[in-house]
């Protein structure tokens, strides 16, 4: 096989490289995403291909990948690191998620399908019977609610028609995600989050745009109240 550069490879070696470099994208991804790795960890390329188990080629091209979806950041001879977070940044993601979704939300509804709310209906009611894990002390048993959460608001705006604003909302709710995984597990069982699903699913259906944007915009914004006032993530200054 002849590159782009004029170089040739053998047969079958590009395809198992992109292979590599997906899967370790993947795995460094959901350890961000789920807090493993924690904001402002060093991201040493030694010790990431023990960790990950996979050579530097691939492993490189995963965290380049990362930091153009500002997942990771990539310092000038400082190699990898995790962004590190604050509260004007949460404010300002709950802020252009909201508008990015809402657009995307009434866009979604404007065009509804049979099949788009059979799936919303779908992807509802197993969110809804999914136990959160929450008091369980193995972080995996988080992880069949956290699925079918992130299933049942991607498929809020699936419908919307524009791949560039889905792409756009997806980024902004990887981000947003890192916060909500680092908030103290103790502050969500004082809220209804099956409530407040079940009132978006209600509204979507009802073909009532307001009030399901409303209530995805109230959702998202309790979530950021929580996080901005949890003191393992923003320590009081006083």
């Amino acid at each position: 096989m002849r590159t782009a550069q004029g170089r040739v490879e053998p047969a079958g070696m590009r395809p198992v490289a992109a292979t590599h470099a997906s899967s370790v994208h993947e795995r460094i991804r959901a350890d961000i995403l789920a807090g493993r790795l924690r904001p402002g960890a060093r991201l040493p390329i030694k010790a990431m291909m023990a960790r990950y188990e996979v050579g530097q080629t691939p492993l490189r091209e995963a965290l380049n990948r990362l930091a153009a979806d500002g997942l990771v950041a990539a310092e000038d001879q400082r190699g990898f690191a995790v962004p590190g977070i604050s509260a004007d940044e949460l404010q300002e993601l709950t802020r252009t998620r909201c508008w990015l979704e809402e657009r995307a939300l009434r866009e979604s509804m404007a065009a509804a399908t049979e099949a788009w709310e059979e799936a919303v209906l779908l992807a509802g009611h197993r969110l809804l019977r999914t136990p959160r894990g929450l008091d369980s002390e193995d972080p995996a048993a988080e992880a069949p609610w956290e699925a079918r959460h992130r299933e049942f608001h991607d498929l809020l705006v699936a419908n919307c028609g524009s791949r560039w604003l889905m792409g756009f909302c997806a980024q902004l709710t990887d981000r947003h995600q890192r916060y909500r995984k680092l908030a103290a597990r103790r502050a969500f069982p004082h809220r209804d989050v099956r409530a407040e699903h079940q009132a978006i699913m209600d509204a979507v259906l009802a073909r009532d745009a307001d009030a399901a944007v409303a209530r995805l915009m109230a959702h998202y914004a309790v979530t950021a109240e929580i996080i901005l006032h949890d003191e393992s993530v923003f320590p009081s200054k006083s």
